[in-house]
């Protein structure tokens, strides 16, 4: 076993470590004893409380607020290929458990144990996306541990996350096994999808929001439904096949409402669905001003709020966005309000609806309330883990 240099921590900085918690911030670091100049991005380490006990080991980036991770809380292992395959079998285990066929996030970062790695199935093609320097410098392992837990044809690595940046590495798409498909199948529930890959979202599809279509499929037979942010028509074709009447998806990609036409086909749900192209702001607008009312209203927008100091411009986009889509409601409709934006609490989205309702002079009802799937398992000393909310709401008369 390789013996690793020590990154030490100062007094009583080891507190959030121990209580759960894989992050280590430059300014917990007794830099006196160990110079974080001295390592290299990605550097395996040795995380040593100020008495010289090892916390376990991880890797360091002296460039990055977050200066190091844990990965082992056992000084005897290291990120290597071993435990690599050790945790891809634990989160596979897990998945298998929750579903039955082969499409979900195999592997969720912090949550799985694997600080800066995600991994999506799409039954034998796996997509990858890595976002620190440590599991950068791991992936050759990370390769061949996937080839010893499972089958698959295969493995591209999307590594374009902006927050690679912050950990000073480049953004890229490579094929480490098989092929790049122009396009992956996803099967959820009743419904057959075909979700872009090369030029699509994140890695292709939104797994996280799974467990909340399901739901939303209970409230929509007989009823008309404009799915907002549509992307490839996960929401709306699963509205379609649980019976609405007629579904209209919005969204900016020309390529995305493609697959919209594609998965409605595929659906048999092609004289129930169209597409609208445009900005969303701009089509609910023009939708008001034609007078269309809908009975279910789902907006799903990307992440308004990526960083803290977006927090007040993004505030004021999902209280614009609310509004637009309650003013398109029936008098008795139904309105799925989502945020995948971390820095939004689940509060602030409450509130922001409730505000939105009285804004229009309208009663809210909050039937359900949504999270990200369990095959995005939340760290419970890590809040960063949980950044999905979706809220169910009744929007009456007042």
């Amino acid at each position: 076993m390789e013996l690793l240099p020590a990154l030490a921590l100062k007094k009583n900085e080891d507190r959030r470590l121990k209580a759960g918690h894989l992050w280590i911030f430059s300014n917990e670091v007794d830099t006196a004893k160990t110079p974080l100049t001295a390592l290299e991005p990605g550097q395996l380490v040795d995380i040593q409380a100020s008495n010289g006990k090892s916390l376990g080991t991880g890797y360091a980036n002296p460039n990055s607020l977050i200066c190091a991770r844990l990965v082992s809380r056992d000084p005897s292992h290291q990120l290597d290929r071993s435990l690599l395959h050790h945790r891809f079998n634990i989160a596979l285990s897990l998945r298998e458990r929750l579903y039955d066929q082969p499409f979900y996030r195999l592997l969720y970062g912090e949550s799985d144990g694997l600080p800066g790695l995600v991994v999506d199935r799409y039954d034998e093609t796996l997509v990858a996306q890595i976002t620190t320097a440590g599991m950068e410098r791991a992936k050759p392992a990370i390769v061949e541990a996937l080839e010893k837990t499972l089958r698959f044809q295969n493995l591209i690595f999307r590594n374009d996350n902006p927050l690679r940046a912050l950990e000073g590495l480049a953004s890229y798409t490579e094929v480490a096994i098989g092929d790049l498909p122009d396009a992956v199948e996803v099967t959820e529930g009743p419904a057959r999808f075909v979700a872009p890959l090369a030029a699509g979202q994140k890695t292709g599809w939104f797994f996280d929001q799974r467990d909340n279509r399901e739901r939303l499929s209970a409230l929509v037979r007989d009823k008309t439904v404009l799915d907002v942010f549509s992307y490839v028509g996960a929401w709306g074709i699963r509205a379609a096949l649980a019976g609405a009447r007629q579904v209209s998806c919005v969204d900016s990609s020309a390529t995305a409402l493609q697959a919209v036409v594609e998965n409605a086909r595929r659906n048999g749900m092609q004289e129930r669905v169209e597409t609208l192209a445009g900005d969303a702001f701009e089509v609910m607008a023009e939708l008001r001003r034609e007078r269309r009312r809908f009975d279910v209203v789902i907006i799903d927008p990307p992440a308004f709020i990526k960083r803290r100091k977006d927090l007040r411009n993004g505030l004021n986009a999902y209280r614009a966005l609310n509004q637009a889509a309650m003013q398109l409601l029936e008098r008795d409709g139904m309105l799925v309000s989502a945020s995948c934006s971390y820095h939004l609490p689940r509060e602030e989205l409450r509130h922001i609806i409730q505000g939105s309702a009285r804004h229009l002079d309208r009663f809210a009802q909050i039937l359900y309330q949504g999270h990200q799937g369990p095959d995005h398992p939340v760290h419970p000393a890590i809040p960063e883990t949980e950044y999905l909310k979706a809220f169910f709401a009744r929007i009456l008369p007042n």
